[in-house]
């Protein structure tokens, strides 16, 4: 998931006068553009290049070309002793910090995490951050061009997380980055970071995942399963070939809805009672009809996701979170996490119910450079990873430290 735009302090009157704040109705916005993909001609803002060639996949399919979309911040040391990898979430991309402008409508989604004098300090460290294989924000992906010159869509192969990594190997090597002082993510990144971890010793001194998996679990699964499912059922999705569809003919709808599915387990059961309650939204009476403010809220965040997002990746990525598991021909999972030989960090939040803290202890107690999971108390569950940036850049900056204390 990406950042929210929500404010972190929250209480029963602020929540009131929040539902009564003016905000065009969705039914009332303009027509959503069939897909909000970067495209070829869009301004390209802070994004940089790298073509990685023809690519083979896990699935047996094969890209006849790939690039990745990434930006940088700081400089590299003269002995690449210094380079971290920052790796997104389902629905982020490479703009980690950095205001909004041309190409970047949003901006940053961590900025409490990276840049000059933040956690992961951009006047010691060199930071790299991939927009990943299938995604849409400038890296080959369902909205990319074939072959053909027309949008991949329904022929864009199946993409695992180990291709995702494996892409972002090449990365390394166009950049000449041999090892990573770090390699760094939360949620769907967190999975990148794991097999980064497991896949690529040599390449990685240590790591940090944060409320994530080794491994996807039934519940994950389902939910998942269910945004999908709501992706699918849409008309105007046409079996994955939509691109040339007019405004308001998309499958935003069905985009809308799965974010919808998806939001609630991005927030904790509190905070949604807490804030909202059953507040009605604004005058509406929902015994007549009308909406509670939590309906509002989430259908806020259907709608903006279907005006930043393609319908394509959300389902490609989806797909490969779905088929995550570490321990795939490494004889189980706790014994892929034994082997790993970097150093870790693992954090978890104690409300999240999209990532539960025991998937992080799992990593922890396997993992032989893994201290105890440091748990983020948080209201806000598996987004707390995100709005709790005193808690999670303490923990950063401290494991930071002390691996620059300990280098020999």
């Amino acid at each position: 998931m990406l950042v929210s735009d929500e404010s972190p302090a929250f209480t029963p009157a602020r929540a009131l006068a929040s539902t009564r704040a003016s905000r065009v109705p969705v039914a009332q916005r303009a027509a959503t553009p069939a897909s909000s993909a970067w495209r070829e001609g869009d301004p390209v803002g802070r994004r940089q290049f790298a073509d990685l060639g023809p690519f083979a996949l896990e699935s047996g399919g094969r890209l006849p070309a790939v690039r990745l979309a990434y930006e940088t911040w700081g400089e590299l040391a003269p002995d690449g002793s210094n380079a971290v990898l920052v790796l997104h979430a389902l629905t982020g991309d490479s703009h980690v910090t950095g205001p909004a402008g041309e190409g970047h409508p949003t901006p940053g989604w961590w900025e409490s995490m990276v840049g000059p004098g933040a956690p992961i300090d951009t006047d010691r460290w060199f930071v790299v951050a991939p927009n990943v294989l299938g995604g849409c924000q400038g890296s080959t992906g369902p909205s990319s061009p074939a072959p053909d010159g027309r949008p991949w869509g329904s022929r864009f192969p199946r993409v695992s997380v180990r291709d995702q990594v494996a892409a972002e190997v090449r990365l390394a090597d166009l950049l000449g980055i041999r090892t990573w002082a770090l390699v760094i993510g939360a949620s769907m990144g967190g999975l990148r970071v794991l097999e980064w971890a497991a896949s690529e010793p040599q390449r990685v001194d240590a790591f940090a995942a944060i409320a994530t998996a080794a491994q996807t679990s039934g519940d994950q699964i389902a939910n998942f399963h269910t945004q999908l499912s709501a992706i699918h059922a849409d008309p105007g999705f046409r079996g994955g070939d939509y691109y040339d569809a007019p405004d308001g003919e998309g499958p935003h709808l069905g985009l809308g809805l799965a974010r919808q599915i998806a939001h609630q387990s991005y927030r904790s059961a509190y905070e949604l009672d807490a804030r909202f309650g059953r507040i009605p939204q604004g005058a509406e009476d929902p015994l007549e009809g009308g909406r509670f403010a939590v309906q509002s809220y989430l259908e806020h965040h259907g709608d903006k996701l279907a005006r930043r997002f393609d319908a394509n990746t959300y389902v490609t990525l989806t797909r490969s979170m779905i088929t995550h598991d570490l321990g795939r021909d490494r004889g189980g999972v706790d014994n892929a996490l034994s082997q790993v030989t970097a150093r870790g960090l693992v954090i978890a939040v104690d409300t999240d119910r999209l990532f539960p803290v025991a998937q992080s202890e799992r990593i922890a107690e396997h993992v032989p450079g893994a201290g105890p999971v440091r748990v983020v108390h948080s209201d806000y569950g598996h987004d707390g990873f995100l709005i709790e940036a005193d808690q999670v850049g303490a923990h950063v900056a401290d494991f930071l430290g002390e691996l620059v204390r300990t280098r020999p």
